[in-house]
């Protein structure tokens, strides 16, 4: 099992930046990809972007060009540049692993035009 913890959420302007982090711990060498997602209230859950163990990323239609994940070590960061209001809704971390799926707690963002 892998545990996950995100932070750098919080209040963003339209046109700004924001950065979230999701520090894993547990059983990490277990995991294949870690992704990001998000849910805005009343809306389905949005994959936002992935990156697997090579370094291969992919990206939802709604934040391409904007939104950059990485990884270092044990850390999966999402770079949120050009933030516009759609963008609010809550970031979930997760890593998947061949057989479960780990989730982290969530961290808000909330963006103003």
């Amino acid at each position: 099992q892998v545990q996950l913890v995100e932070s750098g959420g919080g209040l963003g302007q339209a046109g700004g930046s924001l950065r979230l982090s999701c520090v894993a711990s547990g059983n990490i060498v277990t995991i294949i990809y870690m992704r990001w997602y998000r849910q805005a209230p009343g809306q389905q859950r949005e994959l936002v972007a992935q990156i697997d163990t090579h370094g291969t990323t992919m990206y939802g239609d709604a934040v391409k060009g904007r939104f950059t994940i990485s990884q270092d070590n044990a850390k999966t960061y999402l770079q949120m540049n050009n933030l516009k209001v759609e963008d609010t809704a809550t970031y979930y971390c997760v890593a998947r692993a061949r057989a479960r799926s780990d989730w982290g707690q969530g961290t808000q963002v909330i963006v103003s035009s």
